[in-house]
């Protein structure tokens, strides 16, 4: 199995693309010039990881974008074949960081007072908590529509489910077709329920609620944290200093989310617009690295 995964690992990282920019003069060394993120195809991943890209590719590094799955995303910064990855803690990605955490450097929160739970339209005005969910679960039929199979909050929407003797189980699938079934859902006015996190652009779309959750089986409100493998720092001194000050707020990150959120938009290039708009949050990233 381990070497299973370090192939798929390794496949693909070497599929992603590589883009190249001009060095920069700076007060920290390049050093090692190629930085690898990985990333969990989620809303709340793209803005992070292309603004990484955008804002490291113009201190002078190659930077590649790799999706993955949460699993292999932390294997691979582990093994020190991804630079930097983001995790939500301490709970949705508690699970993969325990075995790992002595093998990583955690640089700290990179956004704070993200939130997750389960969601449903507004219309469904009887259905406020966990508990009035299980009295009405036969109007779901019998599922909440989740995302990757192997997502944390995949596993904490089964426990909570279970906590409140809600008879429902979570339906694996994606972040694009979970919210491609919401909106469907959303259009003909039916009961759906999904799971749901802050931030995401489908609370900017619709008019959602979360359930409320007095029992905490999700746990409390989150941070999203900045992760780099181990040795960063003295292989690639100023792609550390930058992510060392990677930080932003709700509305600051909440643009780039409503750019993604476009029909067919590149979130690649909406990081370059959202970096070229914004000179004064990319000299906060960069200060006394540059």
């Amino acid at each position: 199995m381990k070497t299973l995964i370090s192939t798929t690992l390794t496949a693909a990282l070497v599929s992603g693309a590589v883009l190249t920019a001009p060095s920069a003069s700076a007060t920290e060394p390049l050093g090692q010039q190629d930085i690898t993120i990985g990333y969990v195809a989620w809303a709340d991943q793209m803005p992070s990881t292309y603004a990484m890209k955008v804002v490291l590719e113009q201190q002078g590094y190659h930077v590649k974008a790799t999706t993955l799955s949460a699993a292999f995303m932390w294997q691979g910064v582990a093994q020190g074949k991804l630079d930097m990855i983001a995790a939500w803690l301490p709970v949705t990605h508690g699970a993969y960081y325990a075995p790992v955490k002595e093998k990583v450097e955690n640089l700290g929160a990179n956004f704070t007072g993200a939130h997750q739970g389960l969601a449903v339209p507004a219309y469904l005005t009887d259905i406020n908590t966990m508990d009035d969910l299980k009295q009405h679960a036969d109007e779901f039929e019998g599922k909440v529509v989740g995302i990757d199979p192997g997502a944390g909050l995949m596993r904490l929407t089964k426990h909570a489910l279970d906590e409140y003797g809600v008879n429902m189980k979570p339906a694996a699938s994606s972040d694009a077709t979970m919210t491609a079934v919401l909106g469907e859902a959303i259009r003909e006015h039916r009961p759906i329920v999904v799971t749901a996190w802050t931030p995401h652009w489908m609370f900017n779309r619709w008019q959602l609620k979360y359930l409320d959750d007095p029992k905490g089986a999700f746990g409390s409100d989150e941070e999203i944290d900045t992760i780099v493998r181990k040795g960063l720092r003295q292989d690639s001194p100023r792609a550390y200093c930058v992510l060392s000050h990677f930080k932003w707020t709700p509305a600051e990150m909440g643009e780039l989310l409503a750019l993604n959120e476009q029909p067919n938009s590149d979130p690649y290039q909406n990081a370059k617009q959202w970096v070229d708009k914004h000179p004064e949050i990319v000299a906060r990233w960069t200060q006394g690295c540059q």
